[in-house]
């Protein structure tokens, strides 16, 4: 499932600086991994790259201990404000200037590599979570919506501005909203390209749990509690939703070859807007 040959193609070995912050929590069995991307809190090539490694750690992990030591893997951020607000557009720009279509599927090939694996939990009996306490953009929040359980705090922004530039959110977004609230609807949410707030996407059945600000941790641990009082109903029903919805990755991954042509037919005005849109998040986060 892997794309190790195609994703060395668009490394930058200058780019050293460790992106993703992580820690466990025994007691409760949860692996935590925050993301901090620079120079923006997106989805550079080096964080995708470390979010590889980690994940293949709990897998050898979860192996050598018998599927016992992680119940749940959280992802979230270490940026405030921000929970990551998408694809590389800077990256995206230079290849599509250059008509290097190898290199942007690669890079789409890459995330789908990532987005699958937490989809399908690893493959274990873990449960994979997203929480969002800040904006959640573009793929940022394809990655979110990845998860097998979204909490988001009030006041947090969803959504996929990738219509502003005449492209398609491309690694995942399509399939996973139309599972969890329909075709129709997610086709008007990307077409939009508007923006929701954290309430109005629990309204829509795409956030789980609604956290007040500042209590998306404990609203975690109140889920946890809740699942450790009952765990036979939680798993069954954690099967069952895999039965009954699921993803593959031949469907995200052909997905993903679309939108790799689709960038390609990018005029250099929708590369301008892109390159405008790259200027927002660097002022966004003070760069």
């Amino acid at each position: 499932m892997n794309n190790v040959a195609q994703r060395t193609e668009y490394y930058d070995d200058a780019q050293l600086q460790t992106q993703l912050k992580t820690h466990y929590d025994a007691k409760y069995k949860i692996g935590w991994f925050l993301m901090d991307a620079a120079p923006r809190p997106c989805f550079t090539p080096t964080l995708l790259n470390e979010l590889s490694d980690y994940l293949a750690n709990i897998k050898a992990e979860m192996f050598q201990t018998n599927n016992e030591k992680y119940d749940y893997l959280v992802v979230g951020s270490n940026v405030e404000g921000v929970f990551n607000l998408g694809g590389d557009l800077d990256l995206f720009v230079s290849l599509i200037e250059k008509g290097n279509r190898d290199a942007l599927l690669a890079y789409a090939l890459h995330c789908i590599d990532i987005l699958y694996d937490n989809i399908r939990h690893l493959g274990t009996d873990l449960t994979t979570v997203s929480l969002i306490q800040g904006d959640a953009l573009g793929g940022g929040f394809e990655s979110a919506l990845s998860s097998n359980l979204i909490i988001a705090e009030r006041g947090a922004k969803m959504g996929l501005p990738e219509v502003l530039f005449n492209l398609f959110p491309g690694m995942g977004a399509y399939s996973l909203l139309s599972r969890k609230i329909g075709a129709v609807a997610a086709e008007k949410m990307i077409l939009s390209g508007k923006l929701y707030t954290a309430e109005e996407m629990f309204e829509m059945g795409v956030v789980d749990i609604l956290a007040e600000k500042g209590e998306g941790e404990l609203a975690l641990y109140q889920y946890i509690k809740a699942a450790n009082k009952s765990p036979n109903t939680y798993k069954s029903m954690a099967r069952v939703k895999d039965m009954c919805n699921p993803v593959t990755y031949d469907e995200l991954a052909s997905i993903a070859a679309i939108w790799a042509d689709a960038a390609l037919n990018l005029t250099s005005k929708d590369l301008r807007m892109m390159s405008r849109l790259v200027s927002r998040q660097s002022y966004k986060v003070g760069n």
